[in-house]
Parts: C-alpha cells; structure tokens; sequence
C-alpha cells in the first residue's frame, strides 16, 4: 500500500509575531495525528569558521543567514519517509552546534520561521501557507522577552540589533511575504476563529490523503 505524502504547513511572520503559539494550536489539534516541527532557525548556516566577534556581525534576519539547500533537501526527506539529522544552532556561540537531532517523518509536518516563505522552492512544497501578523510594539517586546530569558541577551544587545537588522529586515524581506499566504493570521495564537479555521482546512487535507 502507498504510503500517504505528509501535510505540509509554513508558518511565517515576523519575530516575535506568535508563530510559535500557531504551531502549537495547530499540534494540539491534532493529538491523534503525528505532527513534527521543523524550525527555521534551527537552520541558520554554519559559522564555525568565523570568530566570535564576526560572528555578532550577522544578520540573522536576512534570508542569506539561513541554509536553504539543506532545509529543502530535508523537507524533501521527510515527504519521501525519510529520516533527518536536524541541525542544532547554539545561540550563545551564534554557530550550528556540533550535535544533531533524529528526526522521524510524521503525518503533518509544520515549517516554522520569519522567511519560510520568501524561497519558492520552500513555498511550493507546502499544502497550506500562513502569515501571522502582528504589530511592531507587540513583536519587540515578545522579541526582548524571549531573548533575555531564554538567549542570554542583554536588553541593550537586543534593542540594538532589533533597530540595526531586525526591523529594516522585515520591512524588506518578511512583509512582502505576506502577499504569497493562503492564510494570514492577525495576532497569532490569541486569534482561536483563525485557527479553527485552519484546523478545518488540515482535517480536510489529511481526509483527501
């Protein structure tokens, strides 16, 4: 018997925009489906090459900061039943960490991050494209949060790199994306009708399969 092809999610937006709190509404729908998450940021190239201070230099917004061939060839692994060594990214050293992580494909398979949908060849593996959309003050202070508490950041560092990259990067990159969304989601995991709306549409998907 062939084996069904996995339902594909793109969740984009912005940081801190709630993608995050999408994916994990979309899972809990979905208890008694599997469901994996492939995070963007987890793809982020390899820069062991670089000194630290280089390293501070990047732009983590920019879609030259991330590893698309080896996202794609993933993705493409998993819709073909295969297994993956998901790369870890050590945010405190800003380089990919030496370790990796087995990954199992599943049922429906969520791509999570801020430009999942600025490569075609991304968007044209997905089922079903979403921007979540959330304003400016919303984002930084969800950005701060996170980065402090869970990166290690100073607040100053944040501010910092939020007005130097984060924000000129997604008036350029990450909102023009929003035109190639089949869903847009204003206020991410807080917006329960959007949601419901595109646990309707995966449960339809998944039936067709």
């Amino acid at each position: 018997m062939e084996r069904k092809k996995p339902v594909i999610i793109g969740v984009a937006g912005g940081s801190g925009s709630g993608k995050t709190s999408v994916t994990k509404s979309i899972q809990n729908r979905f208890i008694d489906q599997s469901v994996l998450v492939i995070e963007q940021d987890f793809y982020y190239k390899d820069q062991s090459h670089m000194e630290l201070e280089e390293r501070l230099q990047t732009n983590y917004d920019h879609p030259l900061a991330f590893d698309h061939d080896l996202l794609i060839e993933h993705i493409q692994a998993l819709v073909n039943h295969q297994p993956i060594d998901k790369p870890i990214y050590d945010y405190k050293l800003h380089t990919r960490s030496d370790e990796t992580e087995k990954v199992e494909p599943k049922d429906v398979i969520i791509i999570e991050g801020i430009l999942i949908l600025d490569d075609p060849r991304l968007v044209d593996l997905m089922d079903i494209k979403v921007f979540v959309d959330t304003d400016a003050d919303l984002r930084i202070i969800r950005r701060l949060l996170r980065d402090i508490n869970e990166r290690g950041r100073s607040i100053d560092s944040v501010i910092h790199q939020y007005l130097e990259t984060v924000r000129p990067a997604h008036l350029q990159f990450i909102e023009p994306t929003k035109r190639y969304a089949d869903i847009i989601i204003p206020e991410g995991g807080q917006n329960m009708v959007a949601i419901d709306l595109l646990a309707t549409k995966v449960e339809t998907i998944l039936a067709k399969k």
